[in-house]
Formats: structure tokens, C-alpha cells, sequence
């Protein structure tokens, strides 16, 4: 029982020292702290961000903040009523966490036959497999906040769209 309870203090503090650590902050490559959520593309370099600040704070339709060689990481933030747009990547698995909102996701083999439909809100995930059609789509009321991971990457350096329409125009 006692080394139960030590197991379960030292869970606890190390998740609230790894909470109060981040606080929005992050460092770079250069071992530089940024004080504030810069919303940029860090490129392929070492860093480590809050992810749910960078997110949270996002007012954008899409940023990309991380741009690898074989992985991207973007924050997005869809309007109420918006969508992500139905889509397809053939060669990139892709995977979305909600942070805040509620919204409903639909996939399917083709743009026409999206079987499979679900519901989710904060702290869900969506994975989306390579070859799947897919949309989310926002039903609550207020903006869906979410970050998405791409393998590969899907988007140039720095993307920066702040509408879907913004978006939309670069799919052209």
C-alpha cells in the first residue's frame, strides 16, 4: 500500500511540474525560450511547445508550426458552422486532436460514400488513415480548436491560411 501511494505522489507531481513547465513557452533548437505562442513554422529543428497553448491561442484556419522532412504538425481553428473541407491524401496518414468544441467527422472510401460518421469534442482524437476521404466539420458554438499531424508532410513550409477560402485557394 505505501509504495502504491509513493507511485501515485510521484505520478502527480511529475504531472504537474511537466504542466507548470511549458506554461505557452517554447524552445528552440538554440536552447532559447520564446515567452509568448509565437504562431510560425519552427521548421525541422529540436523544440518543444504547449501544444494546447499554441493551439488554443490560434485564431488562423491553418498554421503550420513544424515542418519536418517526414512529419507536419498544424494548428487549426474552424469557425463555427466551417469545415476543414472534404479531402483525400493518398500518401499521408493524418492525425487531429481536438482541444475545444464539438464537431462531426465523416470518412469513406469516396467522396460520395462516407460510411463512417462520429461526433467529438475535446480531447478526442481522429485518425485518418492514407486513402481515406475525410471532413470535419464544426456543429457547435464556438471555433473547433485542434492540432493535426501529418506522415508525411502535407503542406509547404510555413502555411499560414487564415481562412478556408485562403485554403481553398491554394488546393487550385
Amino acid at each position: 500500500m505505501k509504495n502504491k501511494l509513493i507511485l501515485i505522489s510521484c505520478i502527480l507531481l511529475l504531472g504537474w511540474s511537466c504542466m507548470s513547465c511549458c506554461n505557452g513557452d517554447a524552445v528552440l533548437a538554440d536552447g532559447k525560450e520564446t515567452t509568448n505562442v509565437v504562431l510560425q513554422d519552427y521548421g525541422a529543428a529540436p523544440t518543444v511547445l504547449n501544444i494546447e497553448d499554441f493551439t488554443m491561442e490560434n485564431s488562423n484556419f491553418r498554421v503550420a508550426i513544424w515542418t519536418g522532412s517526414l512529419l507536419q504538425v498544424t494548428v487549426m481553428s474552424i469557425p463555427v458552422g466551417g469545415e476543414i473541407g472534404l479531402e483525400l491524401h493518398n500518401d499521408t496518414d493524418q492525425f487531429i486532436r481536438i482541444e475545444d468544441g464539438q464537431g462531426k467527422v465523416l470518412m469513406g472510401d469516396a467522396e460520395d460514400l462516407l460510411t463512417f460518421t462520429q461526433t467529438v469534442e475535446k480531447d478526442f482524437a481522429i485518425f485518418v488513415p492514407a486513402g481515406k476521404w475525410h471532413n470535419l466539420i464544426n456543429i457547435g458554438d464556438k471555433p473547433l480548436k485542434l492540432y493535426s499531424i501529418y506522415a508525411p508532410v502535407e503542406h509547404p513550409f510555413g502555411t499560414v491560411h487564415e481562412t478556408y477560402e485562403d485554403d481553398m485557394g491554394h488546393h487550385e
